[in-house]
């Protein structure tokens, strides 16, 4: 059957080529589309606009589709929902949606009475604005204040405000170009911290002590280094207001702060050091250290008397580093400490009593599954909140009793429209490499799906910055598996899943690995019956747009259709622009292309770099006007430099938001419109 998209009679947009010469290390790359590095330039918006007009009319005949789909993914959220409250202080805090509603209305109620207070209304503060989100929320320690952040742009830029809880009343105290979520109260609740942003890199830079009612803010603490990325947070004792500093795989600082003493200098808790990474939790009397200090390379964790803290031979050994289990983060409370680990993959959960050591694991009980550790920010309790979810089952919030081991179903995501979890089946592979790694690969499908090689595939990955793709379940996922999709997470390495040494051997000068796990697993997936070799889809954001950037070139014949969301596919020339927002800092995750290895490395994969004269997958590119993370510029250079290299018929489309950044649309429904366009591009060619 032909497919109903052809794009045959319709021209494509044709970008100019202006030739632009980039020598580095003595070679020289001719970039002809480097112009379209302009955002506010009249003619690259006038191209931007060209290729969304060309994608609408190519994808005229699959507008009823596109309805459907957004519709079903719609029509299984239920519109007026509510999170499970959780305690903080004297209330209970929890968001709700209302019907109609795209974004989120955040809530609380006094312990032990039913009066529901607004906090902050989404759906109120988005009036207006195209893009709108709230970046981070913080209550002052006597809970009548509220700190929060609001970026209606898309570039992450924040502005902070400051709301009276008790008299409704917006205070004049406005802070623009924040870092959202990087704020904290002191303990007086007339006085925050916030990081301040570099408008030029967009990196937070700079940490800013504000007294409500004052003009002028006191700089407390700057990070010269501007490989590093910085962040603030109130530790869960409330004792210390900690600024983290984090060169991405390399090394970390962290400055402490009295959150009693509203005129505090900040305190290093240990010098930086090339190669230790750790963080910190305070309990008591003491620091608990989560490090790879001494050759700890899947973390150990130690402990050390609070006055003794930036002497290293005070730390106490607590849980060694081991070689089959990651230790990926810790949660406190008076009694218990929870550890959450990773082993072959998969989280595990770890409960500690403080006094006699006695220890036991949650039981998850599935094949592929996530579970995390949720909001606990009290500490005199013995109970664990925690969220779970797999392939086949809904974000679920449970509260585990660490004493009795009791584990009660708090609420499971509901799923409208006659979703049955028994319909679906979840399973867990390993697939050989061709170096002979055992790369993990989690796959879920419907029942009644064949595989005897005739179903289509869709693979997902990233692979990068030592960010897991756990296996978890999307109710939008079901549209594919209910048409008689394969859906199936590449767990390659550059990841963390199966520890440090899976991340360290998919980035830098290993980073081809990366590429090479995604084309096997597709390749195993279709030996093994999952899969029809003709009808296998690739689906990766950000660097996992990369990623798709990456197999296109490599193995364009593996692939029917490719969606590369985001992608940064530009890798050698915004790597070598420090001014570009996250170039510095991702210099240990890509390599630094002023040196002579690392540029020609990085070349050799690079996807606009690659782009040559040959065939290539059916293609659907989207991006963000006001990307910050990825520019825009990057998906529209490649596209345009697909168009004029590509020798195949098949269908190359780019998708440019106008109005957001790298997450994409902000509302609750809007940002499904675009999954349905991704989804209905899949399922049209699952039919060719």
């Amino acid at each position: 059957m032909a497919s109903s998209i052809t794009g045959q009679g319709i021209a494509a947009p044709v970008a100019k080529k202006d030739p632009f010469p980039i020598e580095t290390h003595g070679h020289t790359r001719v970039d002809e589309y480097y112009w379209l590095n302009q955002r506010e330039d009249e003619e690259v918006l006038s191209y931007l606009r060209a290729e969304n007009e060309y994608l609408e009319q190519v994808m005229s005949p699959l507008k009823g589709l596109r309805e459907e789909l957004f519709e079903e993914m719609k029509g299984r959220i239920k519109e007026d929902d509510e999170s499970v409250p959780y305690k903080e202080g004297s209330y209970m805090y929890f968001t709700k949606f209302v019907k109609g509603g795209e974004y989120p209305v955040y809530c609380r109620k006094k312990v032990g009475t039913e009066v529901e207070e607004i906090l902050l209304d989404g759906n109120a503060l988005a009036e207006g604005h195209s893009y709108f989100h709230v970046g981070g929320m913080e209550i002052s320690d006597d809970e009548q204040l509220l700190l929060f952040a609001v970026d209606t742009v898309g570039r992450r830029n924040y502005t902070a405000k400051v709301k009276n809880l008790v008299t409704g009343e917006i205070l004049s105290d406005e802070i623009p170009e924040t870092e959202g979520g990087n704020y904290a109260w002191a303990a007086d609740s007339k006085t925050f911290y916030y990081v301040k942003k570099d408008q030029q890199t967009l990196l937070g830079n700079r940490v800013y002590r504000h007294q409500l009612g004052n003009q002028e803010d006191e700089l407390v603490y700057e990070e010269k280094d501007n490989q590093y990325y910085m962040g603030i947070f109130r530790m869960k004792s409330k004792k210390y207001i900690a600024i983290g500093s984090e060169h991405i795989g390399v090394a970390s600082e962290f400055q402490l702060l009295r959150a009693d003493d509203p005129q505090a200098k900040p305190v290093t808790f240990l010098p930086r050091g090339n190669r230790h990474e750790y963080s910190i939790e305070h309990f008591e009397d003491k620091f608990y250290i989560r490090t790879n200090l001494n050759g700890a390379e899947n973390f150990a964790l130690m402990q050390v008397k609070e006055e003794k803290h930036a002497d290293i031979a005070a730390w106490e050994m607590v849980i060694p580093s081991r070689e089959e289990v990651f230790f990926e983060g810790l949660e406190l409370f008076k009694e218990f400490m929870v550890v959450q680990e990773r082993k072959e993959g998969l989280i595990q959960m770890r409960i500690i009593h403080h006094r006699t050591g006695e220890e036991h694991y949650v039981d998850f009980g599935e094949p592929a599954y996530t579970a995390f550790i949720s909001i606990n920010p009290e500490f005199d309790t013995t109970v664990l909140r925690y969220g779970y979810t797999s392939m086949t089952t809904p974000r679920s919030t449970y509260d585990y009793h660490m004493d009795t081991r009791e584990k009660v179903l708090l609420k499971e995501q509901e799923v409208l429209g006659g979703f049955d979890k028994e319909d679906y089946v979840s399973e867990r592979i390993f697939v050989t490499a061709r170096d002979g790694a055992k790369v993990p690969v989690s796959i879920v499908y419907k029942k009644d799906t064949p595989l005897n090689g005739t179903s289509p595939l869709l693979q997902y990955a990233y692979g990068s910055y030592g960010a897991t793709m756990d296996a978890s379940f999307s109710p939008s996922r079901l549209s594919l598996l209910n048409r008689g999709f394969v859906y199936a997470i590449a767990h390659i390495r550059g990841g963390l899943e199966m520890g440090r040494q899976w991340y360290e051997q998919g980035r830098m000068m290993q980073k081809k690995n990366t590429f090479y796990d995604f084309i096997d697993c597709s390749k195993a997936l279709v030996a093994l019956g999952y899969a029809a070799k003709d009808k296998v889809f690739a689906m990766g954001g950000s660097a996992g747009g990369l990623l798709m950037g990456a197999v296109m070139n490599l193995a364009p014949e593996v692939y029917k259709g490719v969606v590369a969301a985001v992608p940064f596919v530009d890798v050698v020339t915004t790597m070598l622009d420090e001014s570009i927002p996250l170039t510095t800092g991702e210099f240990e995750e890509w390599g630094n292309p002023k040196n002579e290895d690392s540029y020609w490395y990085m070349l050799s994969y690079s996807p606009y770099d690659n782009v040559e004269e040959k065939a290539y997958p059916n293609t659907l590119v989207t991006t963000g006007l006001h990307d910050s993370q990825v520019q825009y510029w990057e998906p529209a250079k490649w596209v345009a430099k697909l168009r004029d290299k590509k020798t195949d018929d098949n269908l190359l489309l780019l998708f440019t938001d106008m109005s957001a950044g790298h997450g994409g649309a902000s509302g609750r429904f809007e940002a499904l419109k675009t999954l349905a366009l991704e989804y209905a591009f899949v399922v049209d060619l699952a039919k060719k």
